[in-house]
Formats: structure tokens, sequence, C-alpha cells
């Protein structure tokens, strides 16, 4: 996302979700909403659901845990 939008100004949220959608990975654009509820705070994941996105997880050695590469789920066929 960030080689896309090469230090654009993000000071809207159509245009921030404007350059979020015009992306592509792999030839694949990502699907973009904006969440308009807030997120309660304490609410986790279960284990089983953290097992399934650490799955997608490419974590940095040496630096916090909570720095990682998220890779996305591409939809075959």
């Amino acid at each position: 996302m960030e080689n896309h939008w090469r230090g654009e100004l993000l000071d809207s949220v159509e245009k921030t979700l404007g350059l979020a959608r015009s992306m592509a990975y792999k030839g694949i654009h990502p699907v973009v909403r904006k969440v308009k509820k807030s997120y309660k705070a304490g609410v986790s994941l279960s284990k089983q659901a953290m097992r399934e996105l650490e799955k997608r997880f490419d974590r940095k050695p040496d630096l916090e845990s909570w720095f990682v590469t998220i890779n996305p789920i591409t939809k075959l066929g």
C-alpha cells in the first residue's frame, strides 16, 4: 500500500478509501469499507481464530511482536 500511495497526504476519508480501492496485489483489488462503529476495549479473538490469522503473518526477527506483514487471502478460480 505504501508503494502505491507514494507518500500522498491522506487528508480525508474519501481520499484514503479511494487510494486503497485503486491499489492491487498480484492483480487483485481489495474490498475496502469504512468501519462506522467503535470497537469495544478488551475484546479479543479466540485461540482458534488467532491461529488462523497467524498462518498469514510474517513476523520480523528482532522486532516487537506487533510488527508483521499480513499476507492477503487470494480467491482462486
